[in-house]
């Protein structure tokens, strides 16, 4: 499931597509400049002394040697390919990597469905879900969604009254976060107003009155485009400054918005749980099929009784939410049981690899695996990361 791959041979496929498209236009208009050529030759010329047959056989040869049905194969190649390389590396069979034994809260992972449904504006059907799993407990995150989505679907309709107003009541909270909602949501009120009033003044007085604070930060250049807009407020979209007014500031401010929203009020990323965990698990699958396949026919693991994965997988920054420490030693995940201690020398290993090393405090030191000096158990210290 090497998406990276996969992602390539689509890649090619559109280039080539694109291509095709192009070159297929460029030879029917060359096809079609010859048929008018042809055609008022013979309208001109007078048919008793002219003979048309040169002229066919010319418009004939011109059809044969066209690049189309080069450029169109070209394309089926490609075509041809894609399916095979999805059908390599799309394992449909995932079964090999499940864990039978793993035991889930279904109260939990119910709650956790019905979030990312709320989190869509699906109220709905999370209620229907809820309803028809037969947990009576409500999701504790419904109506902060609600709240959520009347905003952006405002924002929809281009009205930016509720989240301005959401905006201002947690002024503070976006400051601390550093974020620059605020800002992005009064500069579209601002061309809103540059649009609809007569004249400019009303649009300066609501900078003076809500963007002027932001002078003195990041935002100044922005602040100085706003201003310059003016002189075309009323054609601005065929002025230098038409991407202010492009829709994709609107989409960027309503993601900004729902990113602050989830970060602010509910204390969760941006992306729902259930996102993370399908995308992060869609990542690491790779690398347990392969594991799996490679000891199929070994009986030395068995992947149900494991307590850590056998492998390492690496997953993308995205999906580090806090720090680990694995044990140099043991290799082994640190935990509440198996904390990390850094040692009197300044190195760091797991709980239980320090007292294997100093044979459960039977010895009052040991040395250290990565420098020469000796380690006074009683000097180790627990860290918190």
């Amino acid at each position: 499931m090497e998406l990276k791959s996969i992602k390539d041979a689509f890649d090619r496929v559109v280039n080539k597509q694109k291509l095709s498209y192009t070159k297929t236009h460029e030879i029917i208009q060359m096809l079609s400049q010859e048929l008018d050529k042809a055609l008022s030759i013979l309208q001109e010329a007078p048919p008793p002394q002219f003979d048309h047959r040169s002229i066919l056989a010319d418009v004939k040869k011109t059809f044969v040697e066209n690049q189309l049905e080069v450029t169109e194969k070209e394309l089926n190649v490609a075509l041809t390919k894609y399916p095979k390389v999805l059908e390599k590396q799309l394992n449909s069979d995932i079964s090999k990597a499940y864990r039978h034994n793993v035991e889930f809260d279904t109260h939990v992972v119910n709650q956790i469905i019905a979030n990312f449904l709320y989190r869509q504006g699906m109220f709905d059907i999370g209620d229907s879900f809820l309803a028809e799993t037969g947990d009576e407990s409500e999701c504790s995150t419904r109506h902060s969604f609600v709240g959520m989505h009347q905003i952006v679907d405002a924002m929809e309709k281009r009205d930016l009254k509720p989240a301005l107003n959401w905006a201002a009541s947690n002024s503070e909270k976006l400051k601390q976060a550093r974020s620059d909602l605020e800002m992005k949501l009064h500069s579209l009120r601002f061309l809103e107003i540059a649009k609809e009033s007569q004249n400019s003044q009303e649009a300066i007085n609501y900078a003076r009155k809500h963007i002027a604070g932001y002078a003195d930060s990041s935002s100044l250049y922005e602040i100085q485009k706003l201003f310059c807009s003016l002189l075309w407020s009323k054609n601005i979209e065929h002025s230098p400054y038409s991407e202010l007014i492009s829709p994709s500031r609107w989409d960027h401010a309503a993601r900004e918005l729902t990113r602050q929203y989830c970060n602010l009020l509910l204390g969760e990323p941006s992306e729902s749980a259930l996102s993370i965990t399908v995308t992060a698990g869609t990542e690491a699958l790779p690398v347990l099929l392969k594991y799996m396949n490679v000891t199929a026919s070994s009986k030395k693991v068995d992947w149900q009784s494991v307590e850590q994965l056998p492998v390492a997988v690496e997953l993308s920054e995205e999906f580090q939410f806090h720090s680990v420490f694995v044990c140099p030693v043991s290799k082994e995940q640190a935990s509440d049981e198996n904390p990390p201690m850094m040692m009197s020398c300044g190195h760091v290993l797991c709980k239980q690899t320090i007292n294997k090393m100093s044979k459960n405090g039977a010895k009052s030191s040991f040395k250290c695996p990565y420098c020469p000096t000796d380690v006074d158990i009683s000097r180790c210290r627990q860290l918190h990361f």
